[in-house]
Protein backbone atom coordinates (compact mmCIF):
# COMPACT_ATOMS: atom_id res chain seq x y z
CA UNK A 1 0.00 0.00 0.00
CA UNK A 2 1.12 3.56 -0.66
CA UNK A 3 1.81 5.33 1.91
CA UNK A 4 0.24 8.72 1.97
CA UNK A 5 2.32 11.89 1.17
CA UNK A 6 2.47 14.99 2.70
CA UNK A 7 1.48 18.19 1.31
CA UNK A 8 4.88 19.26 0.91
CA UNK A 9 5.62 16.10 -1.42
CA UNK A 10 2.67 17.70 -3.57
CA UNK A 11 3.86 19.54 -6.49
CA UNK A 12 3.64 23.71 -5.53
CA UNK A 13 4.64 26.03 -7.88
CA UNK A 14 7.38 28.79 -7.39
CA UNK A 15 7.38 32.90 -7.20
CA UNK A 16 8.36 32.57 -11.18
CA UNK A 17 5.42 31.24 -12.68
CA UNK A 18 2.92 32.82 -9.61
CA UNK A 19 4.60 36.13 -10.64
CA UNK A 20 2.72 35.99 -13.80
CA UNK A 21 -0.50 34.47 -12.83
CA UNK A 22 -1.61 36.93 -9.84
CA UNK A 23 -2.13 40.35 -10.98
CA UNK A 24 -3.91 41.84 -7.43
CA UNK A 25 -5.82 43.91 -9.84
CA UNK A 26 -7.54 40.79 -11.11
CA UNK A 27 -7.93 38.34 -8.36
CA UNK A 28 -9.49 37.93 -5.25
CA UNK A 29 -9.00 36.02 -1.94
CA UNK A 30 -11.51 33.38 -1.45
CA UNK A 31 -11.87 32.33 2.47
CA UNK A 32 -14.39 29.32 2.92
CA UNK A 33 -16.75 28.98 5.86
CA UNK A 34 -14.70 29.90 8.38
CA UNK A 35 -17.10 30.03 10.90
CA UNK A 36 -18.33 29.19 14.47
CA UNK A 37 -19.43 26.02 13.74
CA UNK A 38 -16.86 24.62 11.93
CA UNK A 39 -13.65 25.78 13.24
CA UNK A 40 -14.42 27.24 17.10
CA UNK A 41 -14.29 25.75 20.09
CA UNK A 42 -17.81 26.67 20.77
CA UNK A 43 -19.46 25.02 17.13
CA UNK A 44 -21.27 21.80 16.34
CA UNK A 45 -17.69 20.80 15.29
CA UNK A 46 -15.72 22.07 18.24
CA UNK A 47 -18.50 20.40 20.79
CA UNK A 48 -17.99 17.14 19.27
CA UNK A 49 -14.25 16.92 20.26
CA UNK A 50 -12.75 16.90 16.61
CA UNK A 51 -9.10 18.80 16.71
CA UNK A 52 -9.74 21.98 15.20
CA UNK A 53 -5.53 22.90 15.28
CA UNK A 54 -4.94 22.32 11.47
CA UNK A 55 -8.00 24.78 10.90
CA UNK A 56 -6.69 27.60 13.39
CA UNK A 57 -3.06 27.30 11.54
CA UNK A 58 -5.26 27.68 8.26
CA UNK A 59 -6.77 30.83 9.53
CA UNK A 60 -2.94 32.31 10.48
CA UNK A 61 -1.92 32.07 6.85
CA UNK A 62 -5.62 33.58 5.74
CA UNK A 63 -5.14 36.41 7.75
CA UNK A 64 -1.60 36.81 6.39
CA UNK A 65 -2.88 36.43 2.84
CA UNK A 66 -6.16 38.72 3.86
CA UNK A 67 -4.03 41.46 4.47
CA UNK A 68 -0.95 41.15 2.08
CA UNK A 69 -3.65 41.37 -0.58
CA UNK A 70 -5.80 44.24 0.80
CA UNK A 71 -2.56 46.04 0.85
CA UNK A 72 -2.47 45.78 -3.06
CA UNK A 73 -5.73 46.80 -3.12
CA UNK A 74 -7.13 42.87 -4.23
CA UNK A 75 -10.52 41.51 -3.74
CA UNK A 76 -11.49 39.72 -0.46
CA UNK A 77 -14.39 37.64 -1.07
CA UNK A 78 -15.88 35.63 2.34
CA UNK A 79 -18.34 32.61 1.62
CA UNK A 80 -20.34 31.40 4.83
CA UNK A 81 -22.89 28.54 4.36
CA UNK A 82 -26.10 29.23 6.29
CA UNK A 83 -28.85 27.02 6.30
CA UNK A 84 -32.71 26.72 6.99
CA UNK A 85 -35.37 24.28 6.83
CA UNK A 86 -36.72 25.08 3.62
CA UNK A 87 -33.45 25.34 1.70
CA UNK A 88 -32.63 22.12 2.86
CA UNK A 89 -32.02 19.82 -0.03
CA UNK A 90 -34.27 15.90 -0.04
CA UNK A 91 -30.58 15.12 -1.03
CA UNK A 92 -28.61 16.09 1.44
CA UNK A 93 -31.85 15.13 4.47
CA UNK A 94 -31.64 11.80 2.76
CA UNK A 95 -27.87 11.04 2.12
CA UNK A 96 -27.61 11.86 6.21
CA UNK A 97 -30.83 9.53 6.93
CA UNK A 98 -29.33 6.65 4.99
CA UNK A 99 -26.11 6.73 6.91
CA UNK A 100 -28.29 6.18 10.17
CA UNK A 101 -27.35 10.02 10.87
CA UNK A 102 -30.70 12.05 10.36
CA UNK A 103 -30.56 15.95 11.17
CA UNK A 104 -26.92 15.98 11.94
CA UNK A 105 -27.05 18.11 8.05
CA UNK A 106 -28.72 20.70 10.33
CA UNK A 107 -25.65 23.04 10.49
CA UNK A 108 -24.42 26.57 10.41
CA UNK A 109 -28.24 27.21 10.95
CA UNK A 110 -29.47 31.38 10.11
CA UNK A 111 -30.20 33.11 13.07
CA UNK A 112 -28.06 31.05 15.35
CA UNK A 113 -24.34 32.01 16.87
CA UNK A 114 -23.38 28.88 14.32
CA UNK A 115 -23.89 30.48 11.25
CA UNK A 116 -21.90 33.53 12.28
CA UNK A 117 -18.03 34.26 11.40
CA UNK A 118 -14.71 33.44 13.65
CA UNK A 119 -11.95 35.58 14.21
CA UNK A 120 -11.88 36.66 10.37
CA UNK A 121 -14.87 38.74 9.34
CA UNK A 122 -15.37 40.83 6.23
CA UNK A 123 -14.78 44.32 6.23
CA UNK A 124 -16.05 47.32 4.16
CA UNK A 125 -15.24 46.78 0.39
CA UNK A 126 -15.10 43.13 0.75
CA UNK A 127 -17.24 40.53 -0.82
CA UNK A 128 -19.78 38.74 1.95
CA UNK A 129 -21.38 35.53 -0.34
CA UNK A 130 -23.57 33.10 1.51
CA UNK A 131 -24.77 29.98 0.18
CA UNK A 132 -27.00 27.05 1.15
CA UNK A 133 -24.21 24.22 0.07
CA UNK A 134 -20.89 23.25 -0.07
CA UNK A 135 -20.31 24.51 -3.68
CA UNK A 136 -20.03 28.92 -3.54
CA UNK A 137 -21.51 29.53 -6.96
CA UNK A 138 -24.05 26.98 -6.71
CA UNK A 139 -27.15 29.43 -6.60
CA UNK A 140 -25.22 32.63 -5.58
CA UNK A 141 -23.95 35.55 -7.25
CA UNK A 142 -20.37 34.84 -6.87
CA UNK A 143 -19.82 34.59 -10.25
CA UNK A 144 -21.20 38.17 -11.16
CA UNK A 145 -19.43 39.60 -8.59
CA UNK A 146 -16.29 38.38 -8.87
CA UNK A 147 -16.29 39.22 -12.79
CA UNK A 148 -17.65 42.91 -12.49
CA UNK A 149 -14.77 43.39 -10.69
CA UNK A 150 -12.49 42.37 -13.46
CA UNK A 151 -11.24 39.45 -11.40
CA UNK A 152 -10.01 36.55 -13.08
CA UNK A 153 -7.99 34.59 -11.14
CA UNK A 154 -9.03 33.30 -7.38
CA UNK A 155 -6.50 32.37 -4.41
CA UNK A 156 -8.62 29.34 -2.53
CA UNK A 157 -8.74 28.78 1.48
CA UNK A 158 -11.24 27.95 3.97
CA UNK A 159 -12.26 24.99 5.62
CA UNK A 160 -12.87 22.49 4.74
CA UNK A 161 -10.22 21.20 1.77
CA UNK A 162 -12.34 17.87 1.05
CA UNK A 163 -15.72 19.64 1.27
CA UNK A 164 -16.21 23.69 0.93
CA UNK A 165 -12.87 24.56 -0.28
CA UNK A 166 -12.91 21.68 -2.77
CA UNK A 167 -16.49 22.34 -4.71
CA UNK A 168 -15.84 26.25 -4.92
CA UNK A 169 -12.66 25.59 -6.59
CA UNK A 170 -13.57 22.89 -8.94
CA UNK A 171 -16.44 25.55 -9.77
CA UNK A 172 -14.67 28.12 -9.88
CA UNK A 173 -12.27 26.52 -12.71
CA UNK A 174 -15.88 25.54 -14.76
CA UNK A 175 -16.77 29.34 -14.75
CA UNK A 176 -13.48 30.54 -16.03
CA UNK A 177 -11.38 31.21 -13.43
CA UNK A 178 -7.86 30.66 -12.42
CA UNK A 179 -7.47 28.49 -9.11
CA UNK A 180 -4.46 28.72 -6.96
CA UNK A 181 -5.22 26.77 -3.71
CA UNK A 182 -3.46 27.73 -0.78
CA UNK A 183 -2.28 24.37 0.96
CA UNK A 184 -1.22 25.68 4.36
CA UNK A 185 -4.29 28.36 4.34
CA UNK A 186 -6.43 25.40 3.79
CA UNK A 187 -7.49 22.77 6.63
CA UNK A 188 -9.75 19.40 6.66
CA UNK A 189 -10.45 17.46 9.90
CA UNK A 190 -8.39 13.97 8.97
CA UNK A 191 -4.57 14.81 7.46
CA UNK A 192 -5.66 12.07 4.74
CA UNK A 193 -8.44 14.04 3.69
CA UNK A 194 -6.64 16.99 3.38
CA UNK A 195 -3.89 16.16 1.31
CA UNK A 196 -6.17 13.65 -1.07
CA UNK A 197 -8.16 17.09 -1.91
CA UNK A 198 -5.45 18.70 -2.53
CA UNK A 199 -3.68 16.03 -4.82
CA UNK A 200 -6.92 15.15 -7.20
CA UNK A 201 -7.35 19.49 -6.87
CA UNK A 202 -3.89 20.04 -8.66
CA UNK A 203 -4.61 16.70 -10.95
CA UNK A 204 -7.24 18.34 -12.19
CA UNK A 205 -8.12 21.59 -12.20
CA UNK A 206 -5.87 23.95 -9.87
CA UNK A 207 -2.42 24.91 -9.03
CA UNK A 208 -1.24 24.54 -5.54
CA UNK A 209 0.88 27.35 -3.63
CA UNK A 210 1.93 27.92 0.04
CA UNK A 211 1.06 30.98 1.87
CA UNK A 212 4.83 32.35 1.70
CA UNK A 213 5.05 31.94 -1.93
CA UNK A 214 1.70 34.06 -2.19
CA UNK A 215 3.65 36.62 -0.11
CA UNK A 216 6.48 36.93 -1.66
CA UNK A 217 4.78 36.89 -4.95
CA UNK A 218 2.88 39.64 -4.27
CA UNK A 219 5.73 41.86 -2.60
CA UNK A 220 7.65 41.42 -5.60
Amino acid sequence: MTALPSVSDLPHVGSELLSEILDPARTALVLVDVQVDFVSPDGVIGQAGVDLRPAHTAMAQMARLREALKQKSGTICFLKVVTRDETDTDALKNLYAWRGKPGQHAICRADEAGSDYYQLVPEDGDLDIAKVLFDGFHGTELDAELKARGIDTVLMAGVTTDCCVDQTARSAFHHNFNVVVVSDACAAYEEILHVGALMALEKNCALLADTQTVLDTLEG
